[in-house]
């Protein structure tokens, strides 16, 4: 069915590109803007809808670069968190984890691991394009721009081993990497501090990278983000340098207090690389918080062979001694999530009975009497590892200076939908938390800039050609917003409330939103890569 065109009129707009705001009207026709221009000067006509932006400021539709909404499209119940922030294009696949290749030899380690971070999935396929297809069937609520994640194709090529690859594994990761890419696949992710990725060495990871297509990254969640922080950028540096393909930093962070301060150097880092002609970018989140699967808080030895190694090493007091050990150390070999944040710092967001969401290790321990360390193996046994959480490490001086750099991009990294609990209030607030926080109330950017940090600057980053700017022939994803009062309203406490002062959303020329509510269509898209 044809869509009937649209008139915005009365917008105040931000284009994108970093230019000041001006008024404007936008005719959008069949899912493309069709025509900017200065108030009054399009006609309307009787055929097509006039929507009132009533002066509100007028923006493209937001693009979350960091996301695991992979699993999204399989959910019953639409997932509106992203959508209802002005979100309309997610980049998932991130930090290593995408929902293939998943071959039959291995298949069932990677739907055991899933469990750890996503809700349960049809797993209806083995390659790459068969999950597209599967996806494209399901429908998107927001525009789908997947990554293939390194974790997949290892352990499609050798479980969870801890050793090298050899020849003929590297070769079949290459291989299975080649077709992701041919499906339609952005680019390559990894993510070093979680197995199997953790278990690489830099040259399979930068053997990878070079069979990325000329312009496509290398998307990585660093080996360390604390006390190998500024290490670990040197090496996404090098594998940019070397493999001469584009490198996205996820969520740049100085975790963990000893660590406090280091943001300063690692952006040095990522300049004197830039200088130098290497393409490297990064994103964050705008909280101090981080989230991700309990385990990760595991040193890699405990985490080889996958669940039920890791099962059996949590019965085994050997084992369980030797691992209480290494969690009071800030060791600069891995990330000790724990010792950075403090057992109070680590709080549950969900299990897989809900029965210690919300709780710190610290509280679990409290409730018991006992000690932090047995309150973190006893919540993993019973949970079976299916445990995410919430780790307080980061200071917001640091979060600050990675924000307002002119490379950084605004990624949510929301846990995959539907697992329940309290999850981390990224999910439903990072978009208008930019807006309302360090925009209107501290003015670290300005709007337009901050706007820049969510449209044009990761559009053309990922290579996504027709989005991230208002202009005639561009795709017509739009958010309408109160300057004045958009806000986020997710804390911690009550991590899934809406945002307020999102007045539409327009997604590939549909209104999707309106009033805060969305209508009820799927109207997102699986884009493709340029090229």
């Amino acid at each position: 069915m044809a869509q009937r065109p649209i008139l915005v009129r009365g917008a105040d707009l931000l284009d994108g590109t970093g230019a000041p705001a001006r008024p404007a009207d936008i005719l959008i026709r069949d899912g493309v803007v069709v025509a900017v221009d200065a108030p009054g000067v399009l006609p309307a006509g009787d055929a097509v809808e006039v929507l009132d932006a009533g002066g509100r400021t007028v923006t493209p539709g937001f693009i979350d670069v960091h996301s695991h909404a992979d699993n999204a499209p399989f959910l019953g119940d639409d997932d509106v968190s992203k959508i209802l922030q002005g979100v309309t294009t997610e980049v998932v696949g991130n930090c290593g984890f995408s929902l293939a290749p998943r071959l039959d030899a291995t298949g069932g380690v990677i739907e055991d691991y899933s469990r750890r971070i996503f809700p349960p999935v049809p797993w209806a396929w083995r390659t790459f394009a068969e999950l597209l297809a599967a996806t494209d069937a399901a429908g998107y609520v927001t525009n789908y721009a997947p990554l293939a994640g390194h974790h997949a194709l290892r352990i499609a090529a050798m479980g969870m081993s801890d050793q090298a690859p050899d020849a003929d594994q590297l070769d079949l990761m290459g291989r299975l990497l080649d077709e992701a890419m041919e499906a339609g696949a952005f680019g390559l992710s990894s993510g070093l501090i979680y197995p199997p990725g953790l278990f690489s060495e830099t040259d399979e990871l930068l053997t990878l990278a070079r069979r990325l297509p000329a312009g496509r990254p290398y998307v990585t969640h660093m080996r360390g983000e604390g006390a190998q922080l500024l290490a670990s950028v040197a090496e996404a540096i090098r594998i940019g340098e070397e493999s001469g393909r584009p490198v996205q930093v996820s969520h740049l962070k100085a975790a963990g207090k000893p660590n406090w301060g280091l943001m300063t150097e690692a952006i040095a880092l990522l300049d004197a690389a830039r200088a130098r002609g290497v393409a490297v970018r990064h994103d964050v989140y705008p909280y101090t918080a981080g989230s991700t699967m309990l385990t990760a808080t595991l040193p890699p030895w405990f985490q080889e062979g996958g669940e039920p190694s890791v099962l059996r090493r949590l019965t085994d007091p050997v084992s369980l001694d030797r691992l209480r050990a290494d969690l009071a150390v800030n060791s600069t070999d891995w990330e000790n999530l724990s010792y950075g944040a403090g057992w109070d710092g680590v709080v549950i967001a969900s299990s897989a009975t809900h029965t210690y969401d919300g709780l710190s290790i610290q509280d679990v321990a409290a409730q018991s009497g006992g000690e932090p360390f047995d309150a973190l193996v006893r919540v993993l046994l019973a949970e079976e590892l299916k445990v995410s959480m919430i780790v307080h490490s980061m200071r917001e001086e640091d979060l600050v200076l990675a924000l307002t750099h002119p490379e950084t991009m605004i990624g949510s990294d929301g846990l995959p939908p539907g697992l329940g609990g309290k999850p981390h209030p990224r999910m439903w607030g990072t978009f208008p938390r930019i807006l309302a926080r360090y925009v209107r109330d501290q003015g670290h950017l300005t709007l337009a800039e901050a706007v820049r940090k969510m449209t044009s600057l990761p559009a053309e980053t990922f290579g996504l050609a027709d989005r991230g700017v208002v202009a005639p022939g561009r795709a017509a994803d739009l958010v309408a917003f109160d300057a004045g009062t958009v806000t986020d309203r997710a804390d911690y406490e009550h991590s899934t409330r809406a945002p307020e002062g999102i007045a539409w959303v327009i997604q590939n020329g549909e209104v999707v939103v309106r009033d805060g509510t969305f209508l009820g269509r799927r109207a997102g898209r699986r884009l493709l890569p340029e090229g």
